[in-house]
């Protein structure tokens, strides 16, 4: 039986400061060929459009099936984790939080021993939970470990319900700093969630992966 106690995301990737007309997080118009604008970033519809390829073939090809994410919307939701992956790696860049390779790969083998050490499984249900392809598994337990981190930095328990809090709140201040829009075909941005629309919010979606303890200093 797996464990589920802490929070976890997917991907992480750079970012700048939000240039004056993006200071408004919301739904606007996003520039030509984007699926979103955070800050500076532009994440193409091409680049989404590559995710999301990556992760509908690695569900074709799993035992599962394509079928194993029916009723989510996979672009939606892959935007989602990239544009919230931004914010994430500003707000522990704000705070001050470093992530070493150590810290990750430690996240990643506290996980596996979850799975009876398989990483065949471990990938499967990051696939079946999480939309992340075999290729963003460690870029996943990176933004994990920045999470449980952040977290630990506001002066709360991982996973906790005022840790959750703490973490939505920080995060969701640090959206409107950037400025976030989002092409309407994906959906709307709510800045209070920091999410799209429905679309789930990773470091509340699953509590299953810990690897808190594998993490030095942290609980």
């Amino acid at each position: 039986m797996v464990r589920r106690r802490t929070a976890v995301s997917i991907a992480a990737a750079g970012l700048l400061l939000a240039s004056p007309a993006l200071t408004a997080c919301g739904s606007g118009p996003a520039h030509a060929g984007a699926a979103a604008i955070v800050g500076h970033h532009r994440i193409t519809e091409s680049a989404l459009q590559a995710r999301v390829n990556a992760v509908r073939a690695a569900q074709a090809a799993s035992p599962q099936g394509a079928g194993q994410q029916q009723g989510t919307n996979v672009s939606t939701q892959t935007l989602t984790n990239l544009v919230q992956s931004e914010v994430i790696s500003r707000a522990v860049d704000d705070a001050g939080v470093t992530v070493s390779d150590g810290d990750v790969q430690a996240n990643k083998e506290a996980a596996l021993q979850q799975f009876g050490g398989s990483e065949k499984a471990l990938d499967a249900y990051l696939l079946q939970n999480q939309n992340v392809p075999p290729s963003g598994v460690d870029a996943f337990f990176r933004t994990n470990v920045q999470i449980i981190k952040l977290t630990e930095k506001l002066g709360f328990q991982p996973g906790s319900d005022p840790g959750v809090n703490a973490l939505i709140a920080d995060l969701s201040k640090t959206a409107q700093q950037m400025g976030v829009t989002i092409n309407p075909r994906y959906g709307a941005w709510d800045p209070a969630k920091a999410t799209i629309g429905k679309a789930q919010q990773p470091w509340l979606a699953d509590k299953t992966l810990t690897g808190a303890t594998a993490v030095p200093g942290v609980a």
